[in-house]
């Protein structure tokens, strides 16, 4: 549904999206992460043809955003950043407005915004003006806008900014549904979103791709997949580490906290299986010790994307 192919786009000398490729396809739910001035934001506008590219390609539903670009517009529900409206109009009012621009007119436009005033639970606020809408009702305001023709496509950029717990949790939510049966690709600096919603997660850092895949996939990168933390009592973190570095698969051992008779350590795998290796390793070393706490840890997703994106460490990568 979504196909970006070798796009960049440069203001003056700044380069600000630096020749990325990806594709989103429909049932799939994009997570679109990086640091501010990434350029997530101008890429979304290339997607959606706010803004021209320098170079490269999208198509959305195969047509051409340049060459093509009314066909390709109406597959999409976009959601800018800062969510932008007419203050002065009502909600009510203003859903009509964009209803009627996207071409639904009589009985199909009063039910579009029927429909989107109870999936995005604005039917308390649909007769106020949008200026006195606090930020959460703002924000929903305009996503509701985004999806009242039903588009195949949608492009989100931060849907949950501002909102409490409760309406993103809502958000999230009609996200994850929706995207069943559409083409999603949304931006958050929210990492649990990702988790929560995302299918597929990309990672873009000064306007280049530095990870795509599943969030399950990009936790695997993470420095934690696959470690094992313990906490023993009975035992000093010198003895432990020792222990620890003779257990099979044990790439190294490392001390977490030491305090009131109890040790925290976390050991790193050299492959899988490391659990059971370490289970053994620990119970046979003296009777002594006793194992309060041993799991095998997850992946980090903050962790990975810092590692990614932090300047020091792309500094480090290059040496």
């Amino acid at each position: 549904m979504i196909k970006v192919e070798n796009l960049s786009k440069s203001f003056g000398t700044k380069v600000a999206v630096d020749g990325i490729s990806f594709t989103v396809e429909r049932g799939e739910v994009l997570g679109f992460l990086g640091p501010n001035g990434a350029g997530k934001s101008t890429t979304m506008r290339m997607i959606t043809g706010f803004i021209p590219p320098s170079e490269g390609r999208v198509t959305v539903g195969g047509f051409d955003m340049v060459k093509d670009p009314i066909p390709a517009k109406r597959l999409i529900g976009y959601l800018p950043e800062n969510a932008p409206a007419y203050a002065d109009m009502t909600v009510s009012g203003f859903l009509g407005f964009v209803a009627a621009l996207r071409g639904l007119h009589g009985d199909a436009r009063k039910k579009a915004v029927q429909r989107v005033i109870e999936m995005c639970f604005l039917e308390s606020v649909r007769f106020q003006s949008i200026d006195t809408l606090s930020k959460g009702y703002r924000h929903r305001t305009c996503f509701a806008q985004s999806i009242l023709h039903d588009p195949d496509v949608l492009v989100l950029d931060e849907p949950t900014d501002g909102l409490d717990p409760n309406q993103k949790h809502e958000v999230r939510g009609l996200i994850r549904r929706m995207g069943e049966r559409k083409a999603i690709i949304f931006s958050t600096h929210i990492l649990e979103e990702v988790e929560a919603v995302c299918s597929r997660a990309i990672i873009i850092d000064r306007g280049q791709i530095v990870a795509n895949g599943t969030p399950a996939a990009l936790k695997k990168k993470s420095d934690v997949a696959g470690a094992v933390l313990l906490v023993v009592r009975g035992v000093t973190g010198a003895q432990l580490i020792e222990r620890m570095g003779a257990v099979p698969n044990a790439r190294r051992a490392a001390i977490v906290k030491e305090e009131s008779g109890k040790v925290w350590a976390r050991v790193y795998p050299k492959s899988e299986n490391l659990n059971g290796d370490l289970a053994r390793g620990v119970l046979v070393a003296a009777s002594a010790w006793q194992v309060e706490e041993l799991h095998t840890e997850e992946g980090r997703l903050d962790e990975v994307f810092r590692s990614i994106t932090l300047p020091e460490t792309a500094n480090e990568a290059k040496k």
